[in-house]
């Protein structure tokens, strides 16, 4: 099997950070060529781009960048412009740096390494911008709102907890679209003592607030809707599967390639069977590892079919019978939806070829 060493002129290695990338171009070998610092603006990947013009042995070239979601995103745009080949690298371990310090050199150094190692078939490309990166974004604008909103009705029910009969009555109840307008209206008669007046503003204020912040996740989740169904289209059609945990797969995945088959997409997922056996006792565990947004993901999806499916329920019923805990049917349950997913997403975001 080829490494990338065989089929590259030389190598970019890149460390980045907020101010300055440290970068260094460096042989098939590993022997460095040149080294050069740049400012983390676009003026600085101009200069890098002028530089490696200048240095670079051949046209074959790749690099491996620290961080391509955060400092080294522009670096890897610029780079993936250009036409370069760029590689995500892990930052290093302390396995890695055992004997050899810490310094931006190094590291730079360091992400050279680690790429001529990699397997040529098996490169660990950047995750997608683009549609990806605004589901991405919405995704993070959501867990803000649902922390927001779950603050604000805990605070309002306390609020109305303490109030008369009334509000206690409301506290007890679903705080529907009604009931908020209702509060959010609320009148204060004159006369009443300051804690009074105080508590029946602080309900207003949340009432409306709480209005607020429930238009606003039903609009996040109208928007992802909308992007799930161009990048997969059917996603969502699939029982259990919404338009959040569809674009929490969609995040993760990125795109077809990055994970080379679904056992790697269930690694990733932290849904892979882990050997648990003793003696005479055969079994498998859940993964405690990989992307936890993604596996809960997953769950929510399982949880939702072993209620509403009448195949999945079907399947718990059988396995039971069989002799499975509950834990370990969810496990075999996530694992088939980790696998379906991942042909999925596969099969509909991969570009089909002009004739």
């Amino acid at each position: 099997m080829p490494m990338l060493a065989d089929i590259v002129d030389a190598v970019i290695g890149a460390d980045t950070h907020r101010d300055t990338h440290q970068v260094e171009l460096a042989t098939p070998t590993g022997a460095v060529i040149a080294t050069c610092s740049i400012p983390n603006t676009s003026t600085g990947y101009a200069q890098l781009l002028a530089w490696i013009d200048q240095h670079a042995p051949g046209a074959q070239l790749a690099a491996s960048i620290e961080g391509t979601r955060s400092y080294g995103a522009g670096l890897a745009r610029a780079l993936t412009a250009a036409g370069i080949l760029v590689l995500e690298c892990e930052q290093p371990t302390h396995t890695t740096r055992r004997g050899t310090g810490k310094s931006d050199p190094i590291d730079a150094h360091l992400a050279v390494l680690t790429a001529l190692r990699l397997p040529a078939d098996r490169l660990p490309t950047p995750r997608a911008d683009g549609d990806r990166e605004a589901l991405r974004i919405l995704l993070g604008a959501r867990t803000d709102l649902t922390t927001t909103l779950t603050a604000q009705t805990n605070r309002l029910r306390a609020l109305l907890r303490d109030g008369d009969d009334s509000d206690l009555d409301l506290a007890r109840s679903t705080l529907t679209t009604t009931i908020l307008t209702t509060l959010a209206h609320r009148t204060t008669s004159t006369g009443t003592s300051r804690e009074h007046t105080i508590r029946q503003a602080e309900i207003r204020r949340l009432a409306h607030a709480l209005h607020t912040t429930r238009r606003d996740l039903n609009t996040n989740r109208t928007q992802l809707h909308d992007i799930v169904n161009d990048l997969a289209p059917g996603l969502t059609h699939q029982p259990g599967i919404g338009p959040v945990s569809a674009a929490q797969a969609i995040v993760t995945f990125s795109h077809p390639g990055r994970c080379r088959n679904d056992a790697a997409f269930a690694a990733l997922a932290g849904t892979n069977p882990v050997p648990a056996s003793s003696g005479r006792t055969i079994r498998h565990r859940l993964n405690r590892g990989g992307d936890r947004a993604l596996n809960n993901a997953i769950h929510t999806i399982a949880m939702t079919r072993m209620r509403c499916c009448p195949t999945t329920r079907a399947y718990v019923t059988r396995r039971t019978a069989e002799g499975k805990t509950p834990r370990e049917i969810r496990r075999c349950l996530k694992r088939y939806i980790t696998r379906q997913l991942y042909r999925t997403l596969t099969n509909t975001m991969t570009p089909t070829p002009h004739p």
